[in-house]
């Protein structure tokens, strides 16, 4: 794979902050890590938060947006360590590309009635990983049900600046995109497979205006690869001196489902982000993007495959780290 300069500088300093974190849980986590694990030892906590969720997503679903966000925006970032959740005036949680995460109300709840029955036993990045898995199960229509590993613990430090520098901007090229994904272990199909994550996404137009109104830095240019019916379907939800707060699908065909939809969308050239469609282009992701498109059952197979492959990236185990007993703070 060809890089330029600043391509391969923006991948090694990604690489130098989370090499060390790569792979660092891989056969320290397990299906079922809490069972018998609770005072209560019959105490099922999988089940538990299950329940929890279901009733939540009764309420409101989009919580499985939400809940792909936030365990991406977590695992990118020091790895699956929670970090995120911790509050602070300089924590990630501040950070620009995470103003808009939601879902910690939901995840404090589960952690104060878990805390009841079984304390300082499950981690709060846990929770997000199970948690995660509920709402994709239950926003893929019941369907899509994989098994999670768990055993991880919290981290002890959340810094804004480095939520800044590691995650992807949403005009971010392809190749460096695919070196950001390999530097932290993923490959080039965990890559495509986590974007199609944004089968039930939205983005707010300030992610997407330049495409509509200066692409390539063309005052009144317009991105050539927006489908011409979709464009003013786009610059019409986001005028161009419009506040940039509006918002549409990331999914044109199926937003509110996790499934296949979204590479149908952006194979009708229906992008909303400039990496949304870049990948359909892109030779590194083009033949990736067509099977999953075409391939309903397994996208349904490995997209639970990418999201543990995900969840494993620099995560605490062991004796590292600590368990919170909230999820907002660390323990003294």
């Amino acid at each position: 794979m060809r890089r330029d300069n600043s391509t391969a500088v923006a991948a090694l300093a990604l690489g130098l902050i989370v090499m060390a974190l790569v792979g660092q849980c891989y056969g320290q986590l397990n299906v079922g890590f809490y069972q018998g694990k609770c005072q209560d030892v019959d105490f099922d906590v999988e089940q538990f938060i299950r329940q929890r969720v279901e009733s939540a997503y009764e309420q409101d679903s989009t919580l499985a947006a939400a809940m792909l966000r936030m365990l991406f925006h977590d695992c990118f970032v020091r790895g699956c360590d929670a970090s995120i959740l911790l509050n602070g005036n300089d924590t990630e949680k501040t950070a620009g590309p995470n103003r808009t995460v939601r879902g910690y109300e939901l995840i404090e709840d589960i952690k104060k009635a878990v805390e009841e029955i079984c304390p300082e036993v499950v981690s709060c990045a846990d929770i997000i990983v199970i948690v995660t898995r509920v709402t994709v199960y239950l926003a893929s229509g019941r369907t899509n049900w994989y098994d999670v590993e768990t055993g991880r613990r919290d981290g002890v430090i959340s810094r804004a600046s480095e939520a800044k520098s590691n995650l992807p901007a949403p005009d971010v090229p392809v190749p460096k995109a695919v070196s950001m994904f390999n530097v932290i272990g993923l490959s080039v199909e965990d890559f495509v497979l986590l974007m199609g994550g944004h089968t039930v996404g939205i983005s707010h137009c300030v992610n997407f205006q330049d495409r509509l109104y200066n692409f390539g830095g063309n005052p009144g240019a317009s991105d050539p690869s927006i489908h011409p019916k979709f464009l003013p379907v786009l610059k019409s939800t986001c005028p161009k001196n419009g506040t940039g707060v509006n918002f549409t699908n990331l999914d044109q065909i199926t937003p509110k489902s996790v499934d296949n939809g979204y590479y149908n969308s952006i194979r009708k050239r229906l992008g909303v982000l400039q990496i949304d469609q870049d990948i359909v282009f892109n030779p590194l992701t083009s033949s990736i993007v067509a099977h999953f498109a075409a391939n309903k059952a397994d996208f349904d197979l490995n997209f639970g495959v990418a999201l543990n492959n995900l969840a494993r990236v620099g995560c605490l185990s062991g004796t590292q780290g600590q368990i919170r007993t909230t999820c907002g703070s660390v323990r003294g």
